[in-house]
């Protein structure tokens, strides 16, 4: 029953690495993040891999003591498993906090991409990286077009709409935080 129960667990926490590792080398995902500055969303992305490979160690651990019938390992591994089993909740709030509509991650958009609208017309980097992230994620502004509008600047094209001309609705933070959470809500 241990052993069954062993595999399963590290099915799962295999699965659990597999995803966190595709989140953290998604080209899509990276792209926003260096852009952005936010890197604080990988570290709920570490501490579930982590608690993974930690989970995988204790089924090794588990099985050892069950047929060595070592009763200290058994209570090793039960202690093992409660630590990892709360590192994992830990983890996966974190992930959570840094990559969900209106969490800790969401103001910290905003601050860069109205970082990056003061920066534009005299900085070079600034402005590739506005028409990139608004451009591509089909937003404007932090917060909005109002970013543009309270410092009386012109509203760049990469805030429009090819087809139509309109500005778009959505600020950044708001469709950046969308895609994160799309990607990490496994």
């Amino acid at each position: 029953i241990i052993l069954c129960f062993n595999v399963i667990t590290w099915v799962v926490a295999f699965i659990v690495i597999g995803l966190c590792l595709w989140l953290r080398f998604d080209p899509d995902v990276g792209e926003w993040v260096t852009i952005l500055q936010i890197h604080s969303f990988y570290v709920g992305l570490y501490i579930l891999i982590v608690s993974s490979v930690l989970i995988c160690a204790s089924g090794f651990l588990s099985c050892a003591a069950t047929v060595a019938e070592n009763q200290f390992l058994l209570t090793v591994n039960i202690a093992m498993q409660l630590l990892i089993f709360i590192l994992g909740l830990a983890g996966a709030a974190v992930l959570m906090d840094n990559s969900t509509y209106k969490s800790s991650i969401h103001p910290v958009i905003k601050t860069v991409m109205m970082s990056l609208i003061n920066q534009a017309p005299a900085n070079d980097e600034a402005t590739a990286a506005l028409a990139i992230v608004q451009e591509n994620m089909g937003c404007c502004g932090g917060s909005g077009v109002d970013d543009y509008i309270n410092l009386r600047r012109a509203i760049p094209s990469q805030c429009r709409d090819t087809v139509t001309g309109n500005t778009f609705f959505y600020g950044c933070a708001d469709e950046i935080t969308w895609l994160l959470e799309q990607r990490s809500s496994w």
